[in-house]
């Protein structure tokens, strides 16, 4: 990337005392354009409706972590992978068969 001389008339307000800039030097000179679009997938989409559903169980959380801290919490590795291998079958939706 090339870089073109440096405009000498261009001040930011406030930098000498370590305040942040206000951003109107950048909004007198107009607004840069966007580069890119950006689109969601379906799946993307159904990820992000299921997580943000609010719920939260503090006292599990409290729960799993006295077990962990005791040493009394297990994992039951073959269920994490069936649930794994669903929700990617999910995902990925129907087999194509050629």
């Amino acid at each position: 990337m090339k870089v073109g001389q440096l405009d000498s008339s261009v001040t930011v307000a406030g930098t000498a005392s370590g305040n942040k800039p206000s951003g109107t030097a950048a909004a007198g000179r107009g607004a840069a354009e966007p580069s890119a679009k950006v689109e969601i997938s379906s799946a993307g989409s159904m990820l992000s409706d299921a997580s943000v559903d609010g719920s939260f169980d503090s006292e599990k959380v409290t729960r799993i972590a006295n077990a962990i801290r005791e040493g009394r919490f297990t994992i039951n590795a073959e269920a994490i992978a069936d649930k794994l291998l669903v929700n990617a079958r999910e995902l990925m939706g129907p087999a194509r068969h050629n």
